[in-house]
């Protein structure tokens, strides 16, 4: 039995033409979340592929469950590590007296006790993104008599895993409340818009409030504590003194490092978008892409050198790995809405935000990180990219003809 024949047995009027007919959008996205929609379409002439819209989101967070796991485990171990060394009076706050109060110790070798300790940070940024984002999504779908699809899942979830474990609840809702509303639902909802939600809300709110966002005091959620990323000591220093503090590129690769949740795990990154790749949600011209552009204007940069700014030295291979230049690889490069749709579009878009993000990383001394802004300005051109790509292959065509 459907939830529709569900609640028609219980109250006729929730069916259309009844006095609850504006809430049907609701309970028509639960149903279709439970359940596979009627409307897909199974059989030829017109089926390209079996996979629904409902499958492909489950599959984007099933690939991201990697990135979870190991960013509560990196949060809590960052965390714990941090109180060893500051010493227990530096153990405050509701999260710890939680802890505390249920037997878990602050232990930074004991992995139940780091996991228990990131997942008290990661949930409340979690659930405050379903609601804030998942209430506007509501509203939308209402207004506008059309369902609430599995997408805004997807969206919560990255945006999640792209946040500083220390980010101020209320702006966590600020910023999914953005990202919704301004960077999908102005453009008609999921599939109509150009920009990644989840890095529209994540951009708006390193601009509007960098302090909470940026910095050397946010990766780590303890009072006191400072510390700076593999990037803003490289952009300062050099990559050569990364060992130095204990960084190597190995320690990078698997994401025993200071980041944003789901952002350190170069590792975890990759399992997620090799599922990606095996179930056919991710292109792979869109990463050969990205990575041929990294890895060609890495080189060349290499080449030309500079004798004050020591990114220029970084080799593609530690780019790779620090920052969040495996999670957008992953899960905001590949996504299928805001890229580039012509196979050889998806490679130009590709190799675009691969150029762009190590010019912004080693052009720009005010952001060592880029692969966010790199991403937005892929997606502002994906069109254009099209555009010019069909058009080209529209004149092809005319002079065979001629």
């Amino acid at each position: 039995m459907g939830l529709r024949s569900f609640f028609d047995r219980i109250e006729p009027n929730f069916t259309k033409g009844g006095k609850y007919e504006k809430y049907f959008p609701i309970y028509e996205m639960v149903e279709s979340f439970i359940y596979t929609p009627k409307t897909v379409t199974t059989v030829a002439p017109h089926a390209r592929s079996y996979v629904d819209m409902k499958r492909i989101m489950t599959y984007v967070v099933i690939a991201t469950i990697p990135c979870i796991l190991w960013g509560m485990y990196n949060t809590g171990y960052q965390a714990n590590s941090a109180i060893e060394m500051l010493g227990p009076d530096s153990a405050t706050g509701w999260r710890i007296s939680i802890l505390q109060a249920i037997g878990i110790s602050l232990n930074p070798e004991s992995i139940f006790a780091n996991v228990m300790h990131g997942l008290m940070y990661f949930l409340p940024i979690y659930i405050v993104t379903l609601v804030a984002g998942g209430i506007f999504e509501v509203i939308f779908a209402t207004v506008r008599g059309h369902e609430v699809n599995e997408g805004f899942l997807v969206t919560s979830m990255l945006y999640t895993l792209i946040m500083p474990a220390t980010a101020p609840l209320w702006q966590v809702a600020l910023g999914i409340i953005f990202g919704v509303v301004i960077g999908k639902e102005v453009f008609g909802g999921t599939g109509k818009n150009f920009l990644n939600p989840a890095l529209v809300g994540r951009a708006f709110l390193y601009f509007a409030y960098p302090a909470n966002m940026s910095g050397d005091t946010v990766w780590t959620p303890v009072d006191g504590f400072s510390g700076a990323t593999a990037l803003s000591v490289s952009a300062s220093q050099g990559y050569q003194v990364l060992a130095a503090d204990g960084i190597t590129w190995w320690s990078a690769f698997f994401g025993q490092i200071q980041g944003s949740f789901g952002e350190t795990s170069t590792l975890a990154c990759m399992i997620g978008l090799a599922f990606l790749i095996v179930t056919r949600i991710a292109n792979y011209r869109l990463i050969v892409g990205c990575l041929s552009g990294t890895i060609v204007f890495t080189m060349l940069l290499n080449l030309i050198g500079s004798d004050t700014n020591p990114m220029f030295s970084m080799p593609w291979y530690w780019h790779l790995v620090i920052g969040g230049y495996a999670f957008g690889l992953a899960f905001m490069v590949t996504e299928p809405v805001s890229a580039s749709h012509t196979n050889v579009g998806r490679y130009i878009y590709g190799a675009l935000i691969g150029v762009m993000v190590v010019m912004i990383r080693v052009v720009n001394p005010a952001f060592p990180e880029g692969m966010m802004l790199a991403i937005l300005f892929g997606n502002v051109f994906a069109p254009l990219i099209d555009y010019f790509v069909v058009q080209a292959n529209i004149k092809r065509r005319a002079r065979r003809h001629v």
